[in-house]
């Protein structure tokens, strides 16, 4: 039996996708992985810019918001998981960028805020 977090997982990032997409942002991967961590999705902003996208929802905020969820040693993992897939997949940029999405509310009626620059590389 499939892990029901695991599907909203999916479903929030197919949503964030989908948004991204229609604000001119080219997706290249989903739930890319390697040893150094895993990105929820890698894209190229509008200016170019290799984006890797961690999305993050939140039911409640009682072990902080889905911002906070974000420490120094997950910034790290991500990091290094954007640097590794710049260096194995071709595609022209202008630069690297983590940036977050976060989803509030329910899934009929997410909320998506784009936090840009979330380990100002």
């Amino acid at each position: 039996m499939a892990n029901p977090r695991h599907q909203l997982g999916l479903r929030a990032e197919a949503a964030v996708a989908a948004w991204l997409g229609r604000d001119g942002w080219r997706i290249l991967a989903r739930r890319w992985k390697v040893a150094e961590g895993e990105l929820d999705l890698v894209a190229i902003d509008p200016d170019g810019t290799l984006v890797g996208v961690e999305v993050r929802g939140r039911r409640r905020d009682r072990s902080g918001s889905a911002l906070e969820s974000v420490d120094h040693r997950h910034l790290t993992r991500l990091r290094g998981a954007l640097v590794r897939y710049a260096l194995s997949e071709p595609v022209a940029h202008r630069g690297l960028r983590l940036d977050l999405v976060t989803l509030d509310g329910g899934e009929s009626s997410w909320q998506m805020v784009r936090h840009p620059a979330i380990d100002a590389w």
